[in-house]
């Protein structure tokens, strides 16, 4: 078995495969062809098995336009004979090793339909990869939910209670650490393990930055009518569109609703700048942000899988 970055004589087989096995990987053509003009999808970045001069598995990885290493895969793809999962294994290794040791672990993200359990066809394509990860080291496993929020919904209340104002990044990464305190967010869980709760503060913070098409001018605290410091909220965008970036409430004022408040002011925001649709993602377990979306009106449409390593 070799493993090979592709090249440009590969497109028609790389095209076809993605064409063949659509079901639960990420690509599709029309992603391809964009991703791979704008950077995001690299040869570098993208991994085949070739025996006898013919390619049998392909490993679509992507990362940010001006990122140096590729952060996760979108697609897998086996074209040989056989149990795919020892090939799919080595593909997903290799790629890991491309990466420096101290870079930010890369996950694996599965987007699902909500029902995709009643689904044999996606099972069956979910399970080998799922199975791969796991022998590759991506034996955690998160569900998210994945809310949406339309223009035709009409925009929650906006808040009486709070008003906003914008902070600098070093206010914003000492608001990540405190709301870091209890949180109900696996990924920031894994974070706070894995580099410390001011390290992990910062790489979020830089996160936000980076954000593709969001705007940093759009981040703000919120606080009570005594002057308190309540909350944070980051209304974001990708290059899916606008989202719920970030929110949170420090450990002392929780239980008192300003989630809501806080989720209401990111709609706004990102509803004057003419956003239509709002999406967003929690996981199963963070309960309290599952109905405050509920309460938003926003409504839960998907589930993302998300397979990454195990906290320290």
């Amino acid at each position: 078995m070799s493993i090979r970055n592709t090249v440009e004589t590969d497109l028609d087989t790389i095209r076809t495969l993605i064409e063949q096995q659509q079901t639960v990987n990420t690509v599709t053509l029309d992603r391809y062809n964009d991703y791979l003009e704008t950077g995001h999808y690299r040869h570098d970045w993208t991994w085949v098995v070739e025996e006898n001069g013919v390619i049998q598995a392909l490993a679509i990885w992507w990362g940010g336009s001006d990122d140096a290493y590729p952060y996760s895969i979108d697609g897998l793809y086996y074209a040989g004979d056989g149990d795919p999962v020892p090939t799919w294994t080595e593909l997903i290794k290799h790629g890991m090793a491309s990466r420096p040791a101290d870079a930010e672990p890369p996950e694996y993200h599965f987007f699902l339909d909500g029902d995709w359990e009643s689904d044999a066809a996606v099972v069956a394509a979910l399970e080998p990869r799922v199975k791969a990860g796991a022998a590759a080291g991506w034996t955690a496993i998160t569900d998210r939910l994945r809310y949406e929020w339309l223009a035709e919904y009409g925009l929650p209340p906006r808040s009486t209670r709070l008003h906003f104002e914008p902070a600098d990044d070093d206010a914003f990464v000492d608001m990540f650490m405190r709301v870091s305190a209890g949180s109900l967010d696996a990924a920031t869980a894994r974070d706070v393990a894995r580099l410390g709760a001011e390290a992990a503060a910062r790489e979020e913070v830089a996160l936000y930055q980076t954000m593709l098409v969001g705007d940093r001018r759009w981040w703000r605290f919120g606080y009570d009518a005594e002057g308190k410091l309540i909350g944070f909220a980051i209304p974001s965008k990708n290059n899916g569109g606008p989202v719920v970036g970030y929110l949170g409430v420090l450990p002392e004022h929780r239980g008192h609703g300003y989630i809501d408040d806080l989720l209401a002011e990111i709609t706004h925001l990102l509803a004057e700048t003419g956003a239509e649709q709002i999406r967003a993602d929690t996981d199963f377990g963070n309960v309290p942000m599952a109905k405050a979306f509920e309460r938003g009106g926003y409504r839960n449409f998907a589930v993302r899988r998300v397979l990454s390593f195990p906290e320290a």
